[in-house]
């Protein structure tokens, strides 16, 4: 079947080299590289990160899926405990005053993926997403260990918080108004998370060491899902 389909070239703006040839397609890439950027640009909708570390995929993503980890390698989230819904976590996030974290953890072994629904104040509808996926290194960089990738996306919420209801009297931080600062707090975070792991790996104890009682890492990870 031929990759090229006709009625593809009624789609305004469309650059497949049918089309946009070799040249074109080299004068565009040099055209949009630049040596600097600013920064709304690069981290005004999205706030991607990655890191290597060097401890097994499987053992990365049994501690990013329990999300009792997030009290060791985030900066400032802090406390938490079950609430009375299944699966959903509350906490504190030290980043502001008098500060409540909801949080549910959700994850897929098979491909390695965890996610962390969160929000500030109420536990209702959990908008702060955090998107993180573990990938082999000896698949895409030939040799042992992980790679941690870390998206954001910047939710309208992030610009005006549509439960003002539920904002401590006297806290006047609101998150979004930080999120200029989310690539340079993640990276700290990351680089907790690579600390902590290669540490716990390389001196061979247990990645999880709050879940003692579970026997080996390769058994069923505690989520909160």
């Amino acid at each position: 079947m031929s990759s090229y389909v006709p009625e593809l070239s009624s789609i305004e703006g469309l650059k497949r080299i049918e089309e946009f040839d070799r040249d074109q397609m080299a004068g565009l890439c040099l055209e949009e590289t630049h040596a600097v950027y600013p920064h709304q640009q690069i981290y005004g909708k999205y706030c991607t990160i990655e890191e290597y570390i060097n401890c097994p995929p499987e053992d990365v993503f049994q501690y990013l899926a329990d999300g009792r980890s997030l009290e060791e390698w985030t900066w400032s989230t802090r406390d938490f405990v079950p609430t009375d819904e299944p699966g959903l976590m509350m906490g504190w996030d030290r980043l502001a005053d008098d500060t409540k974290i909801y949080c549910r953890t959700i994850s897929n072994a098979d491909a390695m993926t965890v996610d962390y629904h969160c929000a500030w104040d109420q536990g209702e509808h959990l908008w702060m997403i955090y998107l993180m996926r573990v990938v082999p290194a000896q698949l895409v960089l030939g040799k042992p260990g992980s790679v941690v990738l870390w998206s954001n996306c910047h939710h309208p919420n992030y610009d005006e918080n549509p439960y003002p209801w539920s904002v401590p009297e006297g806290r006047d931080t609101w998150v979004g108004q930080l999120w200029h600062f989310f690539y340079a707090g993640h990276v700290v975070e990351m680089q907790n998370l690579k600390k902590i792991l290669e540490h716990r790996h390389a001196t061979g104890q247990t990645i999880r060491p709050w879940n003692k009682s579970a026997g080996s890492e390769s058994e069923k990870t505690m989520t909160f899902q």
